[in-house]
């Protein structure tokens, strides 16, 4: 008599169990959240269409995960604060495991912090600060498509040596802008050129007439635009406006395919970009492009990345598939590093000990209105940058995790 309670309470006691106890690893979803401005300066540059090209991975590479991959995504609105909160949240409560994308240094430098403390993974695509694999390189945190330094560099040797001797900045007052200036600049000071001075704006300027106007009284043979997307596009509306072309060359230093079309090909004619994607460059990158632009409601193309966070959705997911838990940040990343970068949107490469995902860039030119087949047929290549001289050397990045 007194074990036939004992034997009718199993069952439900195990029952109860089984609801405390989490799920095993196997049975968990991996969630992905692709985190930017979605309304605001950058929207067209990063927003939906990070989403869309997210989600075009994810379709390609769940399967080899082995249990399912769940996509959120959110817009920082440019605020540090709402950009951490979001991404506290995601992970404390949501159970996302990996952040990707975050245009916005200064939200991106709190993310990677943030994946850091809670031990998830952040990959920056939009993110552009080179402090992301520099003094603030973080175990958690690999910087895919781009960055300040290799912009900056890149851009300003190749237009340094084409004569574009001294220098003016328009730059975007705030971490990503400083960083693409300096970059910019100390390239033209390595290469014998000057500096003229620097103006600085905030996100979302309408009205650049002003700094405009003091960078054509500085007579500098170069006016770098150390901004991006819609406050690229506004100034170079302007500028062209005020006839600063051909007297002064303009650089567009975050210039990409995104802005292009408000632009239109007379307004740059002449301008020299560096990207490490551009949707015609071979086979590999039309065809993605031609997958994306099907599902953007306005059948733009991608621009580099947007391109990129579908390299680095696919290399995670990869990784993820190899560590069996994703919920290990750490571990997740150092699989990302072990293995080699294969895609055909960028080729082969590598991720570096600092968390530097590399690869080779290319200089550009816009095409004349007679060259261009219309549509979004804007840039030509001009050069192959090759990924040892794309990106700053590892020495010299400062990162804790670099030994020796």
């Amino acid at each position: 008599m007194p074990r036939r309670p004992v034997r009718r309470l199993a069952p439900a006691l195990a029952a109860l169990l089984s609801l405390l106890v989490p799920a095993s690893a196997a049975e968990r979803p991996v969630k992905i959240g692709v985190l930017n401005d979605m309304s605001g300066p950058y929207a067209d540059y990063q927003g939906q269409g990070s989403v869309i090209a997210a989600q075009l991975a994810i379709e390609d590479f769940a399967k080899q995960v082995g249990r399912p991959v769940e996509l959120v995504s959110a817009d920082h609105q440019n605020k540090t604060d709402i950009g951490a909160s979001i991404a506290r949240r995601w992970f404390d409560q949501d159970g996302v495991d990996l952040i990707v994308d975050v245009p916005n240094s200064a939200v991106a430098l709190a993310v990677s912090n943030l994946a850091r403390e809670k031990n998830k993974v952040f990959i920056g695509s939009g993110a552009g600060t080179a402090e992301l694999t520099g003094k603030q390189c973080s175990p958690n945190t690999v910087h895919w498509t781009y960055d300040t330094w290799s912009l900056g560099h890149a851009l300003a040797k190749a237009l340094v040596q084409q004569g574009g001797k001294s220098w003016y900045f328009l730059t975007a007052d705030y971490t990503f802008g400083k960083d693409l200036e300096g970059a910019a600049a100390e390239e033209v000071k390595a290469n014998g050129g000057s500096l003229k001075g620097a103006s600085r704006h905030p996100i979302g300027t309408s009205d650049f007439s002003s700094f405009l106007l003091q960078a054509q009284a500085s007579g500098a043979d170069v006016i770098g635009l150390a901004n991006a997307g819609d406050d690229t596009s506004n100034a170079l509306k302007q500028a062209a406006e005020f006839g600063i072309a051909p007297a002064q060359r303009l650089a567009g230093l975050i210039l990409n395919i995104t802005n292009m079309p408000a632009l239109g090909l007379k307004a740059t004619q002449g301008v020299y970009i560096v990207t490490p994607y551009y949707w015609d460059l071979n086979d590999g990158t039309r065809a993605f492009a031609a997958r994306y632009a099907a599902r953007h409601p306005r059948r733009a193309m991608p621009n580099d990345m947007q391109a990129g966070i579908y390299s680095a959705v696919e290399h995670y997911l990869k990784a993820v598939s190899t560590v069996k838990e994703s919920g290990d940040g750490r571990a997740v990343v150092a699989a990302m590093k072990a293995m080699p970068t294969d895609d055909p949107i960028f080729g082969q490469g590598r991720i570096r000990e600092d968390g530097r995902k590399l690869h080779p860039m290319y200089l550009l030119v816009t095409k004349t209105p007679a060259e261009s087949k219309g549509g979004w047929d804007y840039f030509k290549p001009v050069r192959t940058v090759p990924a040892e001289e794309a990106w700053r050397p590892l020495a010299e990045g400062g990162c804790p995790l670099v030994k020796g």
